[in-house]
């Protein structure tokens, strides 16, 4: 048996789009200049008020980080709803999903830097829910690169960390993965460089969701 666990944002869907311009009218509503693209993709994956307080230059969260996490929430399902702000899966995760899901041998879950209520709607709107059997959220853990998600994962599937593989886009998803003991692939088609994620740990790259089985399988 083997726990594949799945990050959620620049690895299962593209939401880079979509967290950016929410990211961005939130810092504007509080005085601030929209931050750069590239500033925004390199805090996904850690929890929403940690990622602020980073894009903001700032070493903890504070009142104000608070706040704009909770402005953040607010809008987000309404700029979500805007007709060019869709968060597609990327191109062969549906089909490795389906693949890996009718295999015995494997259990899969999410580990994840969103909130419950979005990764909920991920899996509902692409049918996925099915085949998720167990999740760790930014509600439920401390942030990435804190192990928890993972290692609270394999308590619930009674699984050893050590059985499990952890597939992320983010430098944060490689450092969990490594530090519960578990495999850490790194996805090429994310928001972080195959640099990156080799230097962040990565025991494999995967150039394409086909990739993934011959890790796996």
């Amino acid at each position: 048996m083997k726990l594949v666990l799945f990050d959620c944002d620049g690895t299962l869907v593209d939401s880079a789009r979509l967290i950016h311009e929410v990211m961005a009218r939130t810092f504007v509503a509080f005085g601030y200049k929209r931050p750069d693209v590239s500033a925004t993709k390199s805090i996904i994956g850690l929890t929403l008020d940690i990622a602020i307080a980073r894009l903001q230059g700032k070493p903890h969260v504070d009142d104000e980080a608070i706040a704009m996490t909770a402005h953040y929430k607010s809008i987000f399902p309404e700029v979500r709803d805007e007709a060019d702000m869709q968060t597609p899966l990327f191109d062969g995760i549906k089909p490795l999903i389906e693949t890996l899901a009718a295999r015995d041998e494997l259990l899969i879950g999410a580990v994840t830097g969103k909130s419950r209520r979005g990764l909920t709607h991920i899996l509902e709107v692409n049918d996925f829910t099915p085949y998720f059997i167990v999740s760790r959220t930014a509600d439920d853990c401390p942030s990435k690169p804190h192990p928890a998600m993972v290692t609270e994962c394999c308590d619930e599937t009674g699984m050893d960390p050590h059985d499990t593989i952890v597939i992320g886009d983010a430098i944060y998803d490689m450092q969990m993965a490594k530090a519960a003991g578990a495999t850490a692939i790194g996805v090429a088609w994310g928001y972080a460089s195959v640099e990156e994620l080799l230097a962040a740990g990565a025991d494999a790259i995967a150039h394409h969701p086909n990739d993934i089985l011959s890790h796996i399988l």
